[in-house]
């Protein structure tokens, strides 16, 4: 059996200007970096604002197991698929973190024959929009450790310093450090720390803003400190937003490649969903809207996750209104939702699976929540039994719910065109009455109650004394009016990652709060989650090299 990466090394591609002439665009419209990828130009967007958009589709998923459910690679193939029926179709998609890439989780390009390609470059250094966006994050750190060191102007608190630094990777010995040591030349001692790049809220800025403009702006608005009398302090105060936007002059054009079966594909930003808000860049969607007939975009992890921030963050701001949602499962995930091993998956096992559904039920349930019409793709697997399937189709149908087998890891599009002109189907049939699923001016504790309930399923919030004392701060500041990004476990409903299926009679505890005031949202950590990831005990990259005729082995 090939691996992902030599079929990716045998893929046909077409020249970029190719895929590029497929939605309409020339080659003055990009800027090319090589043969196979390419970025389009901001202005194209202007061209085209007043055409009517195409059709929205969302890819979601349930939670995430160790079986693996494939989200990414059914939202290629489903691209794929619709263009074999004759719909123009775009994939809309995040970039990969060299983090998981080199840790445990891999990269982000799909699988077998539903990638998007060269997979080797956009699983490694891509276009470098996480290098300028991780070169941008830092220079506001060194400029606010040089602004103390020079004499302190702002009356910054160093101990209220809230801008930590960053790196796209995985390194749990950089969570907490003390930076400044060696002498009063290096400046001032303090208490500081590492997040992973795509934890970053220049991460999220880029993602939400709508134009190099915009994204200046909502620099300026960063708090990355307080000062002695609890003011905030603001990047512009630094004066850093107008260097930070000179960096992220190139990354911020959308990034063109192509799928295996040169199906067009805009991927572009890449925060985490279970630490960040988990969808591409507004920019990018909105540019496929107006290119193609459908856009079928995607947002990490369970719709608990990627869906509920798409829906209550990305489409507000983005004034964005998705027509459907795919939700992709597995049996094999599902059994082991209800309790099979792992080493036991592919037995067949409808009781586990009828206990597994209930994960399955509860996100169906979530996306009509917020009046998007949902369809269920069951990512098929050899060891499905027949049995098995059509059990899983029946309970879809219970639920509320078409269910479409796919094929697409094995097939490519062909292994998705019935799934495709079900979501067709749903599209020109039914209207989605999408709204989001609270109102921004409610307390913070009201959001955080709505989420915790309606789309968790939990009794409500648990909010530690510390936290409390930050929502009141954040209140006194006039700060609490924004969406919430809940960061929490992608494997549970829950905060608890061992609680599968559908948990009941829990509480979502959470312990902390941050503001991110130029992404326009408070971020809720919750459980134990870290903003930045540690590598697991036999990394991924243990088993990457690159041969000397220039075969990269291991990457997937």
């Amino acid at each position: 059996m090939k691996t992902d990466v030599q079929i990716a090394q045998e893929a046909k591609m077409l020249p970029i200007t190719e895929v590029a002439k497929k939605i309409g665009l020339e080659e003055d419209d990009l800027i090319l970096y090589g043969k196979h990828k390419a970025k389009i130009k901001l202005d194209v967007y202007e061209k085209l604002k007043d055409k009517e958009d195409g059709k929205l589709i969302l890819v979601t998923a349930i939670n995430p197991t160790p079986a693996g459910e494939g989200k990414t690679t059914v939202n290629i193939g489903l691209s794929m698929g619709l263009n074999k029926i004759g719909k123009t179709a775009i994939t809309a998609l995040r970039e990969p973190s060299l983090g998981p890439s080199f840790g445990i989780k891999g990269g982000a390009a799909g699988g077998g024959y539903s990638q998007v390609v060269p997979m080797e470059d956009i699983n490694l250094h891509f276009t470098g929009d996480f290098h300028a966006i991780t070169t941008a994050h830092n220079l506001i750190a060194a400029l606010l450790d040089n602004h103390i060191h020079q004499g302190n102007e702002l009356n910054i608190d160093p101990r209220r310093v809230v801008w930590k630094r960053v790196l796209d990777m995985n390194d749990r010995a950089l969570r907490n450090i003390v930076v400044g040591l060696g002498g009063r030349s290096n400046g001032v001692p303090r208490e500081d720390g590492f997040d992973i790049t795509v934890a970053s809220e220049i991460m999220a800025i880029f993602c939400l803003a709508k134009d190099l403009e915009d994204l200046k702006e909502r620099v300026g608005n960063i708090i990355v400190a307080y000062k002695y009398d609890g003011s905030p302090v603001y990047a512009r105060d630094l004066k850093a937003h107008g260097a930070v936007a000179l960096l992220m002059k190139d990354a911020i054009h959308p990034n063109l490649v192509q799928t295996l079966e040169n199906t067009p594909a805009l991927i572009h930003g890449g925060p985490f969903a279970n630490i960040a808000h988990g969808c591409n860049s507004i920019i990018a969607t909105r540019l496929a809207l107006k290119l193609a007939e459908y856009t079928v975009t995607e947002a990490g992890f369970g719709a608990d996750l990627g869906a509920e921030k798409f829906f209550n963050i990305k489409s507000r701001f983005g004034n964005l209104k998705p027509n459907a949602a795919v939700i992709v499962a597995t049996v094999r995930a599902l059994k082991h939702h209800g309790g099979v091993k792992k080493d036991q998956l592919g037995v067949e096992n409808l009781e586990a699976l009828e206990k597994g559904f209930a994960n399955l039920a509860k996100h169906i349930e979530n996306v009509n929540k917020f009046g998007v019409p949902a369809v269920v793709a069951i990512n098929r697997f050899p060891t499905d039994t027949e049995k098995e399937l059509e059990f899983l189709i029946n309970k879809c149908k219970e639920a509320g719910a078409d269910a479409v087998l796919a094929e697409v890891w094995a097939k490519g599009g062909e292994g998705a065109v019935e799934l495709a002109k079900k979501v067709v189907e749903i599209c020109e049939s039914k209207e989605s009455n999408f709204k989001p699923l609270y109102d921004v001016n409610m307390s913070i504790r009201e959001k955080l109650e709505t989420i915790a309930k309606e789309v968790y399923g939990a009794d409500g919030v648990e909010i530690t004394k510390s936290c409390e004392k930050k929502i009141k701060q954040f209140e006194e500041l006039g700060l609490d009016k924004m969406p919430i990004c809940m960061a929490k476990t992608q494997y549970s409903l829950s905060d608890d990652p061992t609680l599968l299926a559908r948990p009941e009679g829990f509480k979502i505890t959470v312990r902390d709060m941050r503001v991110s005031n130029g992404a326009g949202f408070l971020v809720a950590l919750t459980g134990e989650i870290m903003t930045m990831p540690g590598l697991p005990k036999v990394p991924a990259a243990n088993n990457i090299d690159i041969k000397e005729d220039g075969e990269i082995v291991g990457l997937f």
